[in-house]
């Protein structure tokens, strides 16, 4: 069991096992907002990880009546990464039977290709906060915050008492339906009922000390899910290819020739990554530069503008239409009409 991160009255402890509350160290029974910080979304995601492969692929061979759609997600990162395995082996592990000359280039193919599948999962996932950090500091509405929820399962046998698992999810996870009820305050710890929807309505020009911040903002949070999410899926994949063009620099040769992961030989591990950084710089030179002429010239600085661009006009398209003032009573209402116009 992941070690627990506690939020003061409430303390959740990462496991998706599901026996009894007392042997897990289930200390509550609500749903509960997570910090969204990378600690937590470490453990969340190690929590996750480790289930996929084991808990949930066990719970489905065996038919469990508590096998659910959740743990069917969550079982897709095994052939993710199963394939990404593969599709780096296939690219490695025939070079024994080149010729030596052969064999140099195939190595050097192979161990880009390698880095290419490493760069395109990092630069899809690390892109996406590229649009959720900035909205979240310009509009208060923080898109990717986690919680945990209680699922109370059903008994499988005659000795199952209160059988219980955790899952993970986003609140804004449905646009239609989001986790409203998670971001109203606790009265038993001090907290307004309102207070991050006062933020919200702050942040978004809405004013201040509203009645209703709740009801004011939910149709602007909506407004703000819809378009950070289109903005992320554009993105991400113009990050992702950013990151396999940078992998096929000719400059990595340098560190797959000084590379090792024997962490504890020190020196040589030391000089390996001093070596990964300067390859890294210079990968990155070599990639907006270009070589040749014409267009796979500037091939790099395009691909690098596009993905730059998408994340700034993803952000401002956000960002802009949420803090948009709405049209005032007497626009929407003409009192000499008999008709609302838009």
């Amino acid at each position: 069991m992941i070690s627990p991160v506690n939020n003061s009255k409430n303390s959740i402890y990462f496991s998706a096992d599901s026996n009894n509350k007392e042997k897990k160290g289930l200390k509550y029974n609500h749903d509960t907002l997570l910090p969204n910080n990378p600690l937590t979304n470490t453990r969340i995601g190690l929590d996750k990880l480790t289930n996929a492969f084991t808990l949930y692929p066990a719970k489905g061979l065996k038919g469990s009546k508590n096998a659910n759609f959740y743990e069917f997600l969550t079982m897709g990162t095994v052939p993710y990464l199963i394939g990404s395995a593969t599709l780096m082996a296939v690219f490695n592990f025939a070079n024994k039977y080149f010729a030596p000359f052969d064999k140099v280039q195939a190595s050097k193919v192979g161990q880009k290709m390698a880095l290419g599948v490493l760069f395109y999962g990092i630069m899809k996932s690390v892109s996406k906060q590229f649009i959720s950090r900035p909205v979240n500091m310009l509009t208060g509405v923080d898109t990717d915050q986690p919680y945990a929820k209680v699922i109370y399962e059903l008994p499988e046998s005659v000795n199952d008492t209160d059988i219980t698992s955790i899952e993970y999810h986003k609140v804004f996870e449905s646009v239609e339906f989001p986790r409203w009820d998670l971001l109203y305050g606790d009265s038993t710890k001090g907290e307004k009922r309102n207070f991050r929807y006062d933020k919200i309505a702050k942040k978004l020009n809405m004013g201040e000390n509203l009645n209703d911040s709740d009801q004011e903002t939910k149709s602007r949070i909506k407004e703000i899910i819809i378009k950070s999410n289109f903005a992320k899926s554009i993105s991400s994949y113009l990050w992702a290819a950013t990151g396999v063009a940078l992998a096929f620099q000719k400059p990595w040769e340098d560190y797959f020739k000084a590379m090792t992961f024997k962490f504890w030989k020190t020196e040589e591990f030391g000089q390996s990554m001093k070596i990964l950084g300067k390859s890294f710089i210079r990968s990155a030179k070599d990639l907006y530069k270009g070589e040749g002429s014409g267009v796979a010239k500037h091939a790099g600085k395009i691909l690098l503008g596009a993905a730059a661009l998408s994340s700034v006009l993803g952000v401002i398209n956000t960002v802009a239409g949420a803090k948009k003032a709405p049209k005032s009573k007497s626009d929407i209402i003409k009192p000499n009409e008999k008709h609302v116009v838009s």
